[in-house]
């Protein structure tokens, strides 16, 4: 059975499971909300990054860089400064000028779109990063990493019409849908975030309405159930928050998207419409995972470690039962790798094999190999779910395996 069905039964810290399983750790020189990634970690990672450039890419996405840091003038103009100014760093003095760690992506890709000029034909234009970005998050509530204070956000801004806006914001929901089903993370609830009471919000009553009418256009057109809430938007303006619980029922935030009047009115952005005349984008803001650590962090939690096949970070564990099939097993944990998969090989100076099986337990596929199977060329495939294939080729084996893995999805095998 799954860690994922056992939900109810385990409850998986991923702090604990994170240090357990040499995926990330801390240390007091880098300080609270810092961690770092340790190599098995980094392929989970690195595997997840890809993942969601690769799906960006197949929707129409174009991918950028930009600066970690910005002037101070770069926040005001955004409202940031003012609106949000006590979760950032304070400045840093450059000479003359005062530079800040950012905390948004989103005035950057504002000034990208500025930087050229746009016509109606080339919307709706979808710029996306993965980005770093920092807040400064008080010590008391950070933790693992749920709550950092460095910061890789998932980020995408699509620059369209207003009549593009609500389809635009409807593909998002629809590639979050696709992503948590090939990760196996299951969403808790959806809740439309609307303004609360105070200065905290940018005061436009009318940028407020127009917002959430095309947000409730895109939850109601889409068929999905959904919640308000007050005092859960962004400062400049409503937004779909995509709800997620740990396994203590605690909810978090993942995935969101925006619908924003505001920054292109602040950045002056506008493209030439079939009139010849400037009109104002829309902006639609949207993150698929929201930040890679807290996404890691709930794939954890809702996987006790035992990652989708295809985001773990050994995939196939070839164990010779004696010494006599440690050159079979080393050979065939090369091809596996030349295949592109996550391989390895544990032998006899690991332990029995009994140990090495347990020691692996949370490794997709295990191939043992014994004196009949190296004789006939064939392994013996285990299961992380306990189930035993029967015995078949290796080469078999990873054409299996590496279909499983293209394929993406939580499932294990294909009896085919």
């Amino acid at each position: 059975m799954l860690a994922s069905q056992t939900r109810g039964a385990t409850m998986h810290d991923h702090r604990r499971l994170g240090r357990e399983l040499d995926l990330f750790d801390t240390d007091p020189l880098m300080g609270a909300g810092l961690p770092y990634w340790l190599p098995d970690g980094a392929i989970v990672r690195h595997t997840l990054e890809e993942y969601i450039r690769d799906a960006e890419r197949r929707a129409g996405y174009r991918h950028v860089y930009s600066p970690a840091l910005g002037k101070r003038e770069l926040y005001e103009t955004s409202g940031h400064w003012e609106h949000y100014g006590d979760d950032m760093f304070p400045p840093m003095d450059m000479g003359a000028e005062q530079v800040l760690l950012r905390p948004s992506l989103c005035p950057h890709h504002a000034l990208i779109y500025r930087s050229r000029s746009h016509s109606y034909r080339e919307l709706p234009l979808r710029m996306a990063e993965l980005g770093g970005m920092y807040r400064s998050e008080l010590s008391g509530v950070l933790g693992g990493l749920t709550r950092v204070r460095s910061i890789t956000l998932n980020d995408a801004h699509i620059f369209c019409t207003l009549e593009q806006a609500v389809q635009e914001a409807r593909a998002a929901l629809e590639l979050i849908g696709r992503a948590y089903a090939d990760l196996g993370i299951r969403a808790a609830r959806y809740r439309l975030s609307l303004p609360g009471e105070g200065g905290k919000y940018v005061a436009d009553p009318e940028l407020w309405r127009r917002a959430t009418a095309l947000l409730r256009e895109v939850l109601d057109g889409s068929g999905t159930p959904y919640e308000a809430a007050e005092g859960e938007a962004a400062f400049y303006g409503p937004k779909i928050d995509v709800q997620i619980t740990d396994p203590a029922g605690r909810e978090a935030t993942l995935s969101t998207v925006q619908i924003d009047f505001h920054q292109p009115e602040r950045f002056d952005l506008h493209y030439i419409g079939p009139d010849g005349a400037k009109h104002r984008p829309v902006m639609v803001h949207r993150s698929i995972i929201g930040s890679v650590e807290r996404a890691v962090a709930h794939l954890l939690e809702e996987h006790g470690g035992a990652f989708p096949p295809w985001l773990a970070p050994v995939q196939l564990m070839v164990l010779p039962v004696g010494e006599e099939q440690s050159e079979a097993a080393h050979a065939l944990a090369a091809r596996a790798r030349e295949g592109g998969l996550r391989a390895e090989a544990a032998g006899p100076e690991q332990g029995t094999l009994a140990a090495r099986i347990r020691s692996a337990r949370l490794v997709p596929y295990q191939a043992v190999i014994g004196g009949r199977e190296a004789a006939a060329g064939l392994v013996a495939p285990r299961l992380r779910d306990g189930s035993r294939p029967d015995t078949l080729p290796g080469d078999e084996l990873l054409r299996r395996i590496g279909d499983r893995v293209a394929a993406r999805g939580p499932g294990l095998w294909d009896p085919s």
